[in-house]
Order: C-alpha cells, then sequence, then structure tokens
C-alpha cells in the first residue's frame, strides 16, 4: 500500500516585512553599484540571511568601528539609529543609506514629540521595548536617552507616577501586553488624566498575532523559522506554542529533528518578520525529505 503524503504548507503571511523588504533591497542596489557598504549592525536578526548579503559585500560593523570609515558607506538598517549616529557619521563624512523603516522613522518623531513635550510638564516617557534592542536604542536617543525601558509589569517600578506619563511601544511588541501594562499605568498614576497612551504597534506585524494563530491550530506539527536574535520572532513563537504545543523553533534546516514529524499527516512551516522566504522554503523542501515526501 503506498504510504500517504503527509501535507505540507508554508505560510504566505509570514516573512519579510515592508522594512525589512526596503532595507535589504537599499543594500543590494548599493551593492550592485559598486564600491563598499558597511552596515551598523546586522541587516535584519536573521544570521542565514546576513550571510547572504555578506557574500555579496556587505560589511556588518559595530558602533565602535564608525571612527575607521570615515569617508565611506554606511547603511542604516531598518531599525533605525539615535541622532547621535548621524551626527557623528556628517562629522566624518560618512554617506549615510538611511533604510530605516517608515513606521520606526515616524514613531522616532513621535518619541521626540512626547519628549519635548514631557520636558515642558515635568513629565516621562515611558517605553515598552527589549532593552539594548537596536529600535530601542534608537528611540531612546530621541528622547535623550531619559525614557524608562520597560519589558513586562515589574519593570514599572522603576517609574514615577507622580509625574505626568507618555507611553509608546516598540513597533514589534505584543498588542496584548501593551494593552495590560497601559492599564497598569492608568491605574498606579496620580492623575489618570495625565497619562497619554499611544500605540505605536506596527499593525503589519501585531495583525499577524490572530492569522499565525489560525494557521497554526490548522496542522499536526508546526515548525517556526527565525534567528535567535529576533524580538518580534520570540513573540509569533509564542503565538505558535499557545495555539499548537506541537510547534518547534529552529534556526534553519539543519536543526530539524525526525521525531517532531512522527505520525504527522499536516506539518506547516512559518516565521517571523525578519525570516526569508527562501528560507522558509528551504525548510519545507527538508521536511518533505524526512517525511518522505519531496514538496511539490
Amino acid at each position: 500500500m503506498e504510504k500517504e503524503k503527509v501535507y505540507i504548507e508554508i505560510d504566505p503571511g509570514s516573512g519579510f516585512c515592508f522594512g525589512v523588504v526596503n532595507a535589504i533591497s537599499q543594500a543590494e542596489r548599493s551593492l550592485a553599484a559598486g564600491g563598499g557598504v558597511a552596515c551598523l549592525g546586522d541587516i535584519v536578526h536573521n544570521r542565514l540571511e546576513v550571510q547572504r548579503l555578506e557574500s555579496l559585500g556587505l560589511r556588518t560593523v559595530r558602533h565602535e568601528e564608525l571612527d575607521a570609515l570615515a569617508g565611506g558607506r554606511v547603511l542604516i538598517r531598518a531599525h533605525g539609529e539615535p541622532p547621535a549616529t548621524y551626527e557623528k557619521a556628517a562629522a566624518l563624512g560618512i554617506e549615510v543609506i538611511d533604510a530605516t523603516c517608515p513606521v520606526v522613522a515616524g514613531l522616532q518623531r513621535t518619541v521626540a514629540a512626547a519628549y519635548a513635550e514631557m520636558r515642558r510638564c515635568g513629565g516621562v516617557v515611558v517605553i515598552l521595548g527589549k532593552r539594548g534592542h537596536a529600535e530601542v536604542v534608537g528611540l531612546a536617543g530621541h528622547a535623550d536617552g531619559t525614557a524608562v525601558i520597560v519589558e513586562g509589569p515589574d519593570d514599572l517600578a522603576a517609574v514615577d507616577f507622580s509625574r505626568p506619563v507618555y507611553f509608546l511601544a516598540q513597533t514589534t511588541q505584543s498588542l496584548a501586553l501593551f494593552h495590560r501594562m497601559a492599564d497598569m499605568i492608568r491605574e498606579r498614576a496620580a492623575c489618570a488624566e495625565q497619562v497619554t497612551i499611544r500605540d505605536t504597534i506596527c499593525r503589519q506585524v501585531s495583525s499577524r498575532e490572530a492569522k499565525l494563530r489560525e494557521f497554526a491550530g490548522r496542522f499536526d506539527a508546526v515548525i517556526f523559522v527565525s534567528g535567535q536574535k529576533s524580538s518580534n520572532g520570540k513573540v509569533l513563537y509564542g503565538v505558535c506554542r499557545e495555539a499548537n504545543p506541537r510547534s518547534y523553533n529552529i534556526e534553519d534546516a539543519g536543526e530539524l529533528r525526525p521525531e517532531w514529524l512522527a505520525g504527522c499527516r499536516s506539518v506547516g512551516v512559518c516565521g517571523a518578520t525578519s525570516t526569508p522566504g527562501w528560507l522558509m522554503r528551504q525548510v519545507a523542501d527538508r521536511v518533505g525529505a524526512m517525511v518522505g515526501n519531496p514538496r511539490e
């Protein structure tokens, strides 16, 4: 009797968001034009995509290396940078290729305006985000480094609630967590009328949670593909796990394990906004080979 094929599907909604597509496109165009291009930090939080672009000539550098790039070209990735980075680049005669995501750039302007407003009234800017994340570092720079960064309810202890509060979020944060934190801030504030809540979460990212939850629930097992550094990947993998306990997070096809697929009649492959489509296809092909039916 012929073995029944395992159904394998790649989530059509997974993969690069607009901001990442824009940054990678700008990097590829700049490299094709000739001359060296350096990127401040990983252009995307996916090791394999970074390696692909480095094979085309892109250099990944740290901020401490800016001095050595005087007169060269530097790409600002989708996560954005604080004003100090642009000022230093200008002083060094560096040509900046600004690939900051338009959504992030808009949020930077909002943070700057919020900081100006809070300075006038003695208030504080509070940002829900991952400490040390490139986007959050950039956002904090637009508040002159004075913003309080919170990752969860416990961090609210660092906020002086006797002062006005302006609450915003990193673009890739969980919408549910943002609203829960907003409610807690209103409850703790000395005067609720002095609390400003600004939902700055990217809807291209937040809308994916419900769609991904539906996708993950349709399969016997789910393979979620994302880089270990991806903040968005951690959030979306958590969504998959809630919808389907048989969800597994990998960075590349080599991490797949046969026991994850045992007894499966269907397998879903999905990923973060920093996961390239070619990598998800590669993983799906490997799943097909492991279960004995190459993906058509």
